[in-house]
């Protein structure tokens, strides 16, 4: 059965997630350093790791897998997600595949040394609402394609 697996400190689509994974009853990990505002929502399990570097992370990836979806900005966990067969989707809707991860992990590590060298500012664009709307075709789209696959 599919479950979500939301790294959810940054993550700015949070409700939307609630919203498609309701459709369809699917089950949500809401996974944080700290609390989140509880949703209290059946379908939502919200796990709060200790703080520390990639605590969040590590829990996602231990328990992510086929079938699974995972919604993060995150570009190694979307790495380890798709190494044990989870779909992974960025929250602007684009999704992270095996093809397209070695190019994100390269860019990741390249804007990093420009910011280190103070040849880059860093920050991206901001959020917009054509990202949430991309991330809400983009969630459908990956549950539907699971139940494919599962055959339900």
């Amino acid at each position: 059965m599919t479950e979500i697996y939301v790294d959810a400190d940054a993550c700015p689509v949070k409700e939307e997630v609630v919203r498609v994974a309701e459709r369809h009853e699917v089950g949500i990990y809401i996974v944080s350093n700290s609390g989140m505002r509880p949703t209290g929502h059946p379908l939502v399990r919200q796990v709060v790791v200790p703080e520390g570097p990639d605590a969040a992370d590590d829990w996602i990836a231990e328990r992510a897998g086929q079938g699974d979806i995972v919604v993060t900005g995150d570009i190694p966990l979307a790495s380890r997600a798709l190494e044990r067969g989870a779909a992974v989707l960025g929250h602007d809707g684009r999704p992270f595949t095996t093809d397209s991860i070695g190019m994100a992990l390269a860019m990741r590590d390249l804007m990093k040394e420009l910011r280190e060298t103070g040849q880059s500012k860093g920050g991206g664009p901001a959020f917009s609402r054509e990202d949430r709307s991309r991330f809400l075709r983009a969630l459908e789209d990956a549950i539907q394609k699971e139940k494919r696959r599962a055959g339900s």
